[in-house]
This record gives structure tokens, C-alpha cells and sequence, in this order.
């Protein structure tokens, strides 16, 4: 019978207070349970649109005060777990235009850092200065930071260079071990009696750093089908920045192309630049790209964009065949994150696969390895 009455209960939530005639709460919960009705509404009751105020007036005023949006955030935290939070958040802004979340300090300052409140803040921004703009930017530097300390290790694994077997490293792991030195160098220990070999001391090999740097450009698509690829390509451009082996710079395009590399340190500087929408000019982005190598068989273009090309696929063509022809590495990515399903010109990916260039969705992960393999 209670996990009947908590299914209804449940059911009483996703139908809202208009259903209180027909079903009603019961149980040891109901005043949590009224409360976690209240702020549903407060958000979920817009879709009536212009009904809204009308059903208002027919339930009456029994209910609390009116929710305002930083009592309604503080609220939502309390009740609900922090995924549910996350979302409800999202459809405030997204699919109910709830801006007030990105133009009031107090409810700025209530948001959760996430990768999806970044992404409205890289969309919103043009509504926000002072003292907003300067608390969006400190969401904007967790998340990066955040997404950065996630990608790091595994970048810098991939980055960790090959073995040097003449130096003897003190990190004793598997990883390093030197098997052949350590049976050579223990071989005079090696007991005739019971024919074993006595290993009195083991030795590793140090891992060696490459300082013979390769050149990466990476140059990313703006519109805003590629935010998530945006992020995860300024992150990344800031990873590889600090890597002894790469001169990382950073490009950013729709129909104007920007440069960014002097702040491809920062993530924040990166995403704030960032303008999405408008056209895009893939060629005249990858002819910029094309005047930054200097020694083209040590250079890779990653190209970060879906393809859809409105500055004339020909341009586009000619110059990604100058860039593979003159040695350099092209790779081009129709997405650079975990999750996305690239929507992508397919048929221009299989024409730019056709003159070389490596095409495919990756993950940060798989971009970082897929470089390893070329240097």
C-alpha cells in the first residue's frame, strides 16, 4: 500500500496542483511533497502560456507567497538531488527564456557550475556587464577548470614520450621496468645449485621528454552547432599549450576569422571571445591557418567544424589540398567532445578523406592519442 500511495504521489508531481481533485498526497511526506509542488509549478506552469494567470485565479491564494527566482534556486536545492537541479536550471533558460538567471547577481551566484550553464552563458552573454559579467566569468573558470583537470591526466599520459633505456629512472613500476638490463647486470648472481638467477637489483627506464616541438593549429568552427566542440577545443588548445613538445595556437571562425593564440592559456579569455552564429568561411579560415606554418612536415592543421560551407566548397578544396600537398597534417573533426552525434556536410568529409586528410569524430582523449601516433 506505501509503495502504491508513493507512486501516486510521484504521479500527483508530474501532473501538478490542477490534478489535486482527482489525486491527492498522502503519507508522512506531504508537506515536503506541497513544496516540491510549489516550485514545479513555479517553472513547469508556463507551458499553459496565457492560461497560466486564469488557473492561478481559479486555485485561489492558499498556497505560500509568491516565489521569486533566487527563492525558488534556493528552494529547488534543497529539494530536489543535484542532477534534477542541473536540469530544471536548463529548462529555466533554455526552453522558458528565464534570463533573469543570467542578468541578476543574487541568482547568479545561486547557479550550479556546469557544462550546460557554461554553454548558456557563452550564448547569453550579450545581456550581461558588470558586476554579472564578472560573476559569469567566474562560473565560466570552474568549468574550465573543472573539464581541464578531467582531460589533463590523460593528455599528458598520451604526451609521456617514449623510453630512454640508457638512464635508469627512479619511478620503479612495471611500466618502466628494463627487463633486458636487469637480467644482464644480475647475471653474475646467478646460482648454479638451483639454476636461478638471483635479481639483486632491478632496474627502470626513465621516460624522455620530446622538446623538438610540432606546430598545432587548431581552428574551430564558431556556429552554434559546434558549442560543445567549441569548449572542448579551448580546453584542449589550453592542454596542449602546456606541453614542452607543441606550440599550440588557437583560431576561431565564422565569416571574419580571429585569432586567439595569445590566450590559449586561458580557457575563460577563449570562451568569452567566443561569438557563435553568423555564416561560416571555412576556406578563408583554413587560407589564415595556411599563412601560420612555417615548417610544414611538422605541423598539424586540426580543423574543428561541420563542414557546411558557405564561402564556396571549391575555395575550401583548393586550399585543404595546398595544406596536405605541402606535407603538413590536416585532421579534419566534424566533433571534438564525449557526446555529441556530429550532424556534418558528409559528402565534403569524404572529398577532404579522399586528398588525405584524416576525417572523424573524436573524443579530447582520442584527439590527444591520435596526435602521439603522428609525432
Amino acid at each position: 500500500m506505501a509503495d502504491e500511495q508513493e507512486i501516486l504521489n510521484r504521479w500527483r508531481l508530474v501532473l501538478g496542483k490542477y490534478a489535486a481533485g482527482q489525486i491527492s498526497f498522502q503519507g508522512a511526506g506531504e508537506g515536503g511533497l506541497t513544496e516540491m509542488e510549489d516550485v514545479l509549478d513555479y517553472l513547469y506552469s508556463r507551458e499553459y502560456g496565457d492560461e497560466q494567470e486564469v488557473r492561478k485565479q481559479r486555485q485561489g491564494g492558499s498556497g505560500e507567497s509568491q516565489l521569486t527566482v533566487p527563492r525558488w534556486l534556493s528552494k529547488i536545492k534543497t529539494l530536489f538531488p543535484k542532477k534534477t537541479v542541473e536540469i530544471m536550471e536548463r529548462h529555466a533558460l533554455e526552453k522558458y527564456n528565464m534570463t533573469e538567471l543570467l542578468t541578476d547577481p543574487e541568482v547568479l551566484r545561486k547557479l550550479e557550475p556546469n557544462k550546460e550553464l557554461l554553454k548558456t552563458i557563452m550564448q547569453l552573454k550579450h545581456l550581461m556587464k558588470g558586476e554579472v559579467l564578472q560573476l559569469a566569468k567566474e562560473i565560466v573558470r570552474k568549468v574550465a577548470d573543472e573539464l581541464t583537470r578531467r582531460l589533463e591526466q590523460d593528455v599528458r599520459r598520451a604526451f609521456s614520450g617514449k623510453l630512454n633505456r640508457s638512464i635508469s629512472s627512479p619511478v620503479k613500476s612495471m611500466r618502466n621496468l628494463d627487463m633486458k638490463k636487469t637480467i644482464r647486470m644480475n647475471l653474475k648472481n646467478y646460482d648454479t645449485e638451483t639454476e636461478q638467477l638471483v635479481l639483486k637489483r632491478i632496474y627502470f627506464s626513465a621516460r624522455m621528454k620530446r622538446y623538438n616541438q610540432w606546430r598545432v593549429i587548431i581552428c574551430v568552427d564558431e556556429s552554434g552547432s559546434m558549442l560543445d566542440s567549441v569548449i572542448h577545443s579551448a580546453v584542449m588548445a589550453g592542454i596542449f599549450a602546456r606541453l614542452p613538445m607543441l606550440d599550440t595556437r588557437l583560431v576561431i571562425f565564422d565569416t571574419n576569422v580571429v585569432d586567439l593564440s595569445g590566450y590559449v592559456c586561458d580557457p575563460v579569455e577563449t570562451l568569452m571571445s567566443v561569438q557563435l552564429g553568423g555564416g561560416t568561411n571555412i576556406a578563408r579560415a583554413l587560407a589564415y591557418c595556411e599563412g601560420l606554418i612555417a615548417m610544414p612536415h611538422r605541423t598539424m592543421v586540426v580543423l574543428v567544424s561541420d563542414l557546411y560551407e558557405g564561402g564556396g566548397y571549391g575555395n575550401m578544396y583548393r586550399i585543404s589540398k595546398n595544406i596536405i600537398e605541402s606535407g603538413a597534417k590536416l585532421i579534419v573533426l566534424p566533433a571534438l567532445d564525449h557526446e555529441a552525434v556530429p550532424d556534418y556536410d558528409k559528402a565534403a568529409a569524404a572529398t577532404l578523406a579522399g586528398m588525405g586528410a584524416s576525417v572523424g569524430a573524436l573524443t579530447p582523449e582520442e584527439l590527444s592519442e591520435f596526435i602521439v601516433k603522428i609525432i
